[in-house]
């Protein structure tokens, strides 16, 4: 069975202003990626909301956040020429764009909606499995690498239930 490499990304709110602070990866081998995005200067919005949710402080990407051109390398170096599914293309197809706007640099990969995916069965069980999923790998933290890893899981638990076994 093929199974696909899952990217999630944390940001400072939603909608017009927003941009990405935080991206991580979890692949088919079981390896993670995650980290902090330092703001570039003209990233000023941020969102109380979307804090309360990822629990990350703005001053902490400030202090601790990597620059853009560093992150895209690192994406585009282990990432190359594969298909990464996400569960929120539209924000994230957004928020991976500015963050290669900033670093001046084109992904080496091509981002695609973990919906392609799924068959009507998983659709009907995707929820539910996720729920499952969830309180099965207790993962303390919404973080990117956490989320995408449970991307990860729940898609191969709702195949499983569905009797599906490849892309």
């Amino acid at each position: 069975m093929i199974q696909p490499a899952i990217i999630d990304i944390e940001a400072s709110g939603f909608g017009r202003g927003s941009y990405p602070i935080e991206v991580g990866y979890y692949l088919p081998n079981g390896r993670a990626y995650c980290t902090l995005i330092a703001p570039e200067p003209e990233w000023t919005h941020w969102d109380e909301s979307a804090e309360q949710v990822h629990g990350i402080r703005r001053d902490i990407l400030l202090a601790k956040g990597k620059p853009a051109v560093e992150v895209c390398l690192d994406l585009n170096r282990q990432l190359r020429g594969q298909f990464i599914y996400c569960d929120a293309w539209s924000y994230d197809y957004v928020w991976l764009g500015k963050l290669y706007d900033a670093a001046g640099l084109v992904p080496t990969f091509t981002l695609k909606d973990i919906r392609d995916l799924l068959g009507d069965c998983e659709k009907t069980l995707w929820q539910a499995t996720r729920a499952a999923v969830e309180l099965r790998l207790q993962l303390r933290r919404h973080r990117a690498s956490s989320d995408a890893r449970m991307l990860f899981e729940t898609l191969l638990e709702a195949r499983q239930r569905c009797g599906r076994h490849g892309i």
